[in-house]
């Protein structure tokens, strides 16, 4: 991991022992091919919302019509889901801040000083409100973050099918930053929009039998790293929670909820805080952030 100023000076430069093993890292689409495996999911079933049963279980509503009744219905369908108005009506809030994506391929044979830049990691760079980050994953891609602090709406009309207009603006919005630096912006192949929401700090519901919630459902946060695997750790638990009490199905359920939602108060509020900082008015305590994270 490597942290810039704007001007491209090196502030900080991590790199893991050779027996580290401390942050291992996958492509997101790698890692869920390989939790997939054999199962037999049924994909293109869109829901339109899920109704508690009277008693136990739920009844899902697809958008083709059907109906479907199930023991217990998991949201786990991310910062929109359609499952969670059946346990709560907390919607996810904009924090202020906007990333626009955008990617380097084959970035070792056709960017090889980005390549460099890059290094087997990740690097940022943090100004006033701002910053870009460029993080290495399989295969020579490399995935591209500008992030800024700005109204929702101030950005909501740009076309991000016009490529050429929307790294204009990005480059002006990064004016004066190192050429090298913002040819990470200038070699992008294509712009998405990434505004940030969130759910409540302390979200959490009253048990409804037959229906729960997990990962960016349950706790959305800043994305600085805890999100997917704290999803992970919730599906696995909530596994681990019905396979030791199959006899009571809504007593396991509400005793992983507990457990969840203790846990990801935690982080929730450890990101919360971390937004406010990497992207501030003072870009030095973006470094300092780091400094308290990394191993001395």
């Amino acid at each position: 991991m490597r942290i810039l100023d704007p001007a491209g000076t090196v502030l900080r430069d991590w790199r893991p022992a050779p027996d580290e093993r401390a942050n291992p890292e996958i492509d997101r689409g790698q890692l869920r091919d390989l939790l997939l495996g054999d199962l037999d999911v049924r994909w293109g079933r869109e829901v339109t919302r899920v109704v508690p049963g009277t008693g136990d279980g739920a009844l899902v509503h697809f958008a083709d019509g059907r109906r479907e009744a199930f023991d217990l219905v998991v949201g786990a369908d991310g910062a929109r889901s359609r499952v969670r108005p059946a346990v709560s009506a907390v919607t996810p809030r904009y924090t202020g801040v906007t990333s626009v994506e955008t990617s380097l391929d084959d970035v070792d044979t056709r960017h090889p000083d980005l390549a460099r830049l890059v290094g087997d990691g990740s690097v940022s760079a943090y100004g006033v409100n701002r910053s870009l980050t460029a993080q290495r994953n399989s295969g020579g891609h490399v995935k591209v973050y500008a992030t800024f602090r700005a109204p929702l709406d101030r950005y909501a009309g740009w076309d991000m099918t016009d490529v050429e207009a929307v790294r204009t603006g990005l480059l002006a919005l990064f004016e004066g930053w190192a050429p090298p630096v913002l040819d990470l912006l200038r070699h992008g192949t294509a712009f998405v929009p990434r505004p940030h929401y969130t759910l409540p700090v302390s979200h959490t519901w009253t048990h409804v039998s037959g229906v729960t919630l997990l990962g960016d459902a349950a706790h959305l946060m800043p994305p600085l790293g805890a999100g997917a695997n704290l999803a992970m750790l919730d599906g696995a638990e909530l596994a681990e929670a019905i396979v030791a009490d199959p006899d009571d199905l809504d007593r396991a359920v509400r005793g992983f909820e507990k457990r969840m939602w203790a846990r990801a108060g935690r982080w929730a509020e450890l990101t919360t805080a971390g937004l406010q900082r990497l992207v501030s008015p003072d870009p030095a305590a973006a470094v300092a952030l780091f400094d308290e994270v990394q191993p001395s």
